[in-house]
């Protein structure tokens, strides 16, 4: 089977390559050689006939969203577009990576693939539009909305805190944001497990289980023995964003676990990592 995988360099991306390498033809496109968001993305991608694109790319940058709504629905929304085009003209199947953001996070809500999204920052409304932009060209779609990435090879969550902590001697960390911790080695295997169905759709693959952001930064600390470290939970009222998150944006896997497609829970996840790569 032969793979395109775009925003190789990025943390999933690179989960995507380790995973997928050693037994198919893998193809990496990355920025700047290769930007999604520019027309001929569509006609480069029907040239070189893949089997399946797995489009990891993605403007990331929540805050700066904010102020360049542009650039993020480029990458965002019109990126999906043209790759959707151009798996049109070759049969190809289109794996479009998007966001738990894509929600509205209500207090105490758990949401599942098929529920209505409400998308409240650019970041988000891009996001949401790539997905509706993919499904107006594209039957054989799978849009798969993942949450809190973080893996080997990036900034994330884990390592940030880690620094801090080593830094600072105590944290602040908010403690009303909900999500998934989601491992991006994790998410590669199960999106793999996914392909191999053929049954084209939503889904969310994540983690099993939900944390806070406080719980999380607890759990990573006494996984790499900074359990000691003073740790403060805080609304996030008291750490302003220019775009602020969904507070309960948490996924629930239903439409694959029905398939048998089922994550391991975060904490087992994220005690991979920390054990393997920080210290």
């Amino acid at each position: 089977m032969h793979i395109l995988i775009t925003g190789s360099r990025g943390q999933l991306g690179q989960a995507l390559h380790t995973y997928f390498g050693p037994s198919h033809q893998v193809t990496l496109w990355s920025r700047p050689q290769h930007d999604i968001a520019h027309p001929a993305t569509a006609h480069a991608l029907a040239a070189l006939a893949p089997d399946v694109v797995i489009n990891a790319a993605a403007w990331t940058n929540v805050d700066g969203a904010e102020a360049a709504p542009d650039a993020a629905f480029a990458a965002n929304t019109l990126g999906p577009k043209y790759l959707a085009e151009g798996c049109a003209s070759c049969g190809a199947i289109l794996v479009q990576i998007s966001s738990n953001e894509v929600f509205a996070g209500e207090p105490d809500h758990f949401y599942r693939e098929y529920e209505e999204v409400g998308p409240r920052t650019v970041y988000a409304r891009s996001k949401a539009a790539g997905e509706r932009a993919a499904r107006q060209i594209l039957d054989r779609l799978f849009i798969v909305r993942t949450a809190w990435l973080y893996g080997p090879g990036g900034s994330n969550f884990p390592s940030k805190i880690v620094a801090a902590a080593d830094k600072h001697g105590g944290l602040r960390v908010v403690a009303d944001e909900f999500g998934n911790p989601s491992y991006t080695p994790d998410v590669a295997a199960a999106l793999d497990q996914l392909i191999h169905t053929g049954r084209y759709g939503v889904y969310h693959l994540v983690n099993e289980g939900h944390a806070s952001r406080y719980v999380w930064a607890a759990e990573l600390l006494r996984l790499c023995g900074r359990g000691h470290i003073p740790l403060t939970p805080i609304p996030s009222s008291d750490w302003p964003r220019p775009a602020m998150p969904p507070a309960h944006a948490v996924l629930v896997n239903q439409s694959a676990a029905a398939l048998g497609i089922r994550l391991r829970p975060w904490q087992d996840g994220l005690a991979e990592y920390m054990q393997t790569f920080i210290h």
